[in-house]
Order: structure tokens, then sequence, then C-alpha cells
């Protein structure tokens, strides 16, 4: 991060399908996995109950996207097929748009075919893809085509290699190049509406993922919003010698430097948390200034 703490967001404004979707402050993005095998709750929510009751949770909370995945891609996850990932989705989709009509809906996946059968068939507003085209590579020709934003992340192979010994010379060169790289061909392709991961955890070591953290407010320079997603992720449990399952304090804690670093979205497990870190985060902003405190000028008065 550079010198300024204080990252601030300014107001970006996405294309949902013809929809404004306005990013004026920070905005949380609540997980629903409907896997039995995602490292952290996998399992939880496969039922049409226990559907409905996480998303009921996260709209009541107050998150602002509810963010939906079919096929977990923790480190060395194993492979679900697209008629697997589709009907799982379908079945969670339906339900989601039937009982939440008007709420930002994205789907996390690295298939082109489910990407467009989610916005086609469900009006999805936004195509979350952890592997930033690489593992299908005709994601981003497909994109161009559904007029929704798209989430591209930085991920170094796949979700069952990115973990094998990953080595970078400059992991912040490397990010910055990447993202010019694949920002000129999506940008070619027509799409304008991107934001962009950092990927925390997707190839990555706890050391890699720490600079990233301390020098997040450099991939600012896109003038692109940023999406954090460290939500009870290793990098947080494994420093603190603990299980995803006791990982919500350190989770808020890197929020919270996601935050000042200038995160413009939340991905979380945990809604009510990221959005009170927010409203914290965002008020010691306000009291932010560069100028000296009452206390302090008194003291300089009668020194």
């Amino acid at each position: 991060m550079n010198d300024d703490v204080s990252a601030t967001n300014t107001v970006k404004t996405l294309n949902c399908n013809g929809k404004p979707f306005v990013i004026d402050r920070p905005l949380v993005m609540g997980i629903v996995n409907v896997t039995p095998d995602s490292f952290y709750d996998g399992g939880r929510y496969t039922t049409e109950s226990a559907i409905l009751k996480r998303c009921e949770d996260i709209v009541e909370e107050g998150g602002d996207i509810i963010d939906i995945g079919a096929v977990s891609s923790r480190p060395g996850a194993s492979d679900v097929g697209v008629d697997e990932e589709l009907r799982r989705l379908d079945h969670a989709l339906e339900l989601v748009r039937k009982h939440f009509p008007e709420k930002t809906i994205s789907v996390d996946t690295y298939r082109a075919d489910v990407a467009r059968a989610a916005v086609e068939n469900y009006g999805v507003d936004i195509i979350n893809d952890v592997s930033a085209g690489t593992i299908d590579e005709r994601m981003f020709e497909t994109v161009a085509t559904l007029n929704v934003p798209y989430i591209l992340s930085h991920i170094k192979g796949t979700p069952a290699t990115m973990q094998n010994a990953p080595f970078y010379e400059n992991i912040m060169e490397n990010l910055i190049q990447y993202f010019l790289e694949h920002l000129h061909q999506l940008r070619s392709l027509g799409v304008k509406d991107i934001i962009i991961d950092p990927g925390f955890g997707f190839g990555k070591t706890l050391e890699h993922n720490y600079e990233i953290l301390r020098k997040l407010s450099d991939i600012k320079i896109f003038d692109l919003p940023v999406l954090v997603g460290v939500s009870r992720k290793r990098m947080i449990y494994s420093l603190l010698e603990t299980d995803a399952d006791n990982a919500l304090n350190g989770t808020t804690v890197a929020n919270a430097l996601s935050l000042i670093g200038g995160a413009d979205i939340l991905r979380v497990h945990d809604v009510k948390e990221a959005v009170e870190c927010i409203k914290i985060v965002q008020t010691w902003r306000r009291f932010a200034k560069p100028e000296p405190s009452s206390l302090v000028r008194v003291f300089r008065a009668v020194s």
C-alpha cells in the first residue's frame, strides 16, 4: 500500500444488462455455495429451505450482492461436470429469482456455457470467474455478448494445481502485468464493465497474500472496482493457528485493511460483520484528515 492509508472509493457505475449498478460505497457480496465440498460451508446450502434461509440472511443483514457458486474452487478441489454444475445452479437460481427478484445476483463459474445460461435464463447480473478465462477459452468472447459486468480474478494455475509451490519474482509486478494483458483482451472484445479481484489464496503463499493486502491500493491504478475475498481463508486461519470455523475475527481485521487499501466489494461468508466493518472504516475515514487534532494544536500553543 502507498503512504496514503485512507485510500477512498470513487463512484463507479456499471451496466448490468441495461440496468445501472452503482458502486458509491463499499459493497458486501454474500456467498452462497450450493456445493457439497466448499472449504468452509460445503453441504450447508443444498436444500431449498437452506438456500432460501441463507439468502434471506444476506438480505436482512445488509448484503448488496448474492454470489452463488455450484463448483468448489478450494485448493485441490475435484472437478464437477458442466451438467451437474448447471443442475445445481438451476435449482438455486430459480429459487432466488422467485423470492428476491430485485436483488443483484452474481454467479461464480469459470465455464462459458454456465455463464450464458445463468444470464439468459435467470437474468444474473454479474459473472464471477476465478480463472480469468484461462480454464474455458470461450469465456471472454461469451462475456462480451452478455452485457453484464465480469469479475476478472488473478490465479496461477487451476484450483487443482494452484497451491503447488507458487513462485513469483515480484508478486505485485506480476499482478499488474497480468491485469494489463487480460484487460486488453477483454476490451478488444468490447467488454467495458470489469471488476478486478487480486485472487487471495489462488496460487499464492501466505507471504504473497499479505504483500498484496499491504499494497492493495496499487491495483487502483486501473480505475476499476476492486473486489476482495479473504473470508475465512487459509491465509487467516493458518497464520492464527486455528481453522476456518474460528477465523471470523481475523477475517474482519483483513476486511478492514482491505477497505483502507481501497476495496470496493467484500466477498464474505459473514455479512453482518462485514457491514459493521464497513461502517466503522467509513466513519474513521471521515476523521482521517491531515490537519492536527485540536489537542495537538493546544499542546503546540502552550509548549
